[in-house]
């Protein structure tokens, strides 16, 4: 059995993650209806690459769970608002109505499309890496894991403006940074080893001045004990 077949098989696990609908526009430009919130059949047909009658399955094999995911079909007064909306001449007497929400349990049942298939594979990385991060692992570790966005999507695209972003602001401003400090660096390290030299020139000096100092204070004490005379004695006295 395949990875994404745990969503076509477990209802528990289609509702586990029946809120993430962003994983919907990462695949592809999902196009709503004027009112921003539904999506028709045609317009599920479309986004999945099906015909129409292989919604229409999907909706009569899980009505139910559909419903409760936001589909509706609308009649009457609401179905003549949704018609002038869409600037529809149909004499239908009902209009199918999915949410989002209804559209992503539809990729979680449709077995026949790629882009379904894509749409499984993003929700089981996502929930993959929300496991992860539940048992403390390193959550950059589960998105290295999670696989590429498919050519085409919208997601492949933002990835490969950010791409080439990031490599302009590194060639133009990082590098030419690095470089900077590394001179200053260098710098600061010629001129730590110049100084370094010259202390120790100084403590060399300071060394011979203060055992010439000794020196002479010990010959001249010697004199005064061979002399004996009280005034050179008393020099030396602490």
């Amino acid at each position: 059995m395949s990875v994404d077949a745990v969503l076509l098989e477990s209802p528990t696990m289609r509702a586990r993650v029946a809120d993430q609908v962003e994983v919907l526009d990462r695949v592809r430009a999902l196009m709503l209806l004027p009112d921003g919130v539904h999506v028709t059949t045609e317009g599920v047909a479309a986004y999945f690459g099906v015909g129409e009658t292989v919604i229409k399955a999907v909706v009569f094999d899980h009505r139910q769970e559909l419903v409760s995911n936001g589909y509706r079909v609308v009649t009457g007064g609401e179905l003549g608002y949704f018609k002038q909306l869409c600037g529809s001449q149909s004499r239908a007497r009902s209009l199918a109505l999915f949410t989002r929400r209804a559209v992503l349990n539809v990729a979680m049942l449709l077995r026949d499309s790629e882009t379904a298939r894509q749409v499984r594979c993003y929700l089981l990385d996502a929930e993959q890496g929300q496991r992860a991060g539940q048992l403390g692992k390193d959550p950059a570790e589960a998105v290295d894991k999670r696989a590429a966005p498919p050519d085409g999507s919208v997601d492949a695209a933002v990835a490969r403006v950010a791409e080439n972003v990031v490599r302009i602001v590194i060639a133009t401003a990082v590098v030419p940074i690095l470089n900077v400090l590394v001179e200053e660096v260098a710098n600061n390290s010629r001129k730590l080893d110049a100084m370094n030299d010259r202390v120790g020139r100084l403590e060399r000096i300071v060394l011979d001045d203060g055992e010439k100092a000794v020196a002479r204070r010990r010959l001249r004490l010697m004199q005064a004990l061979d002399e004996g005379t009280a005034e050179d004695l008393a020099e030396f006295t602490v």
